[in-house]
């Protein structure tokens, strides 16, 4: 299977769970040319939900953050794994983090079409620099 890991940055901000609330940060990064490599959105309690940002562009984030007065979270470190779909992908990949006692916080996974795939994952932040080195992240 051919995929390439790639290091990248994020940050999140908490929106109210409610109708319209991807749209509302969206759309001013959108206009702001900001481009994203992943969005992600889960409900963190409280009638609150989490959007996370992943982007190349943490900087541009960071300015249409203060243009319209979001509280970002500070910038994070996560990876970005795209590639060919095939039968066993996402634990191809997993599976070389496992065999280097590297645990996975969190994971997003999807078939992306035309044989494709894409993954987002986290790890702890002290494992960071071994998980890139163990998949080879750029």
């Amino acid at each position: 299977m051919a995929y390439q890991t790639r290091k990248v940055k994020y940050c999140h901000v908490t929106v109210p769970s409610r109708p319209g609330q991807g749209t509302r940060i969206l759309e001013p990064l959108k206009d702001a040319g900001v481009n994203l490599l992943a969005f992600t959105g889960f409900p963190v309690g409280g009638r609150k939900a989490q959007v996370d940002l992943v982007t190349d562009d943490i900087r541009g984030v960071q300015r249409v953050a203060k243009e319209n007065d979001w509280r970002l979270s500070k910038v994070k470190k996560g990876f970005l794994v795209q590639g060919t779909d095939e039968i066993g992908a996402v634990d191809k990949v997993l599976s070389r983090l496992a065999d280097e006692d590297i645990n996975v916080t969190a994971v997003d996974a999807v078939a992306a079409g035309k044989g494709r795939f894409g993954m987002i994952f986290w790890v702890n932040p002290a494992k960071y620099n071994k998980a890139a080195r163990v998949l080879k992240a750029k």
